[in-house]
């Protein structure tokens, strides 16, 4: 019989530091969900909520279209 990997319960990070806005500027912890091509990471991956998810996609955007981050890593 196979083994089950029991894996650890993923956390929103920013649910348990009670951040209410992700800020466009901060691009170092943007760039932590991030994908090494320049994707934006899935909830399922990163273990972000919902609400955060979809600030976490907004800065990032925001981000891109002034040019702090890159569209594209090469």
């Amino acid at each position: 019989m196979q083994q089950r990997r029991v894996q650890r319960k993923k956390f929103c990070r920013f649910c348990a530091e009670k951040v209410e806005f992700i800020d466009y500027k901060e691009t170092k912890i943007l760039r932590n969900y991030l994908t090494d091509k320049g994707k934006i990471l899935p909830r399922r991956m990163t273990g972000v909520c919902a609400k955060h998810q979809r600030g976490l996609s907004e800065a990032i955007k925001r981000a891109r279209h002034i040019a702090l981050l890159s569209f594209v890593e090469k």
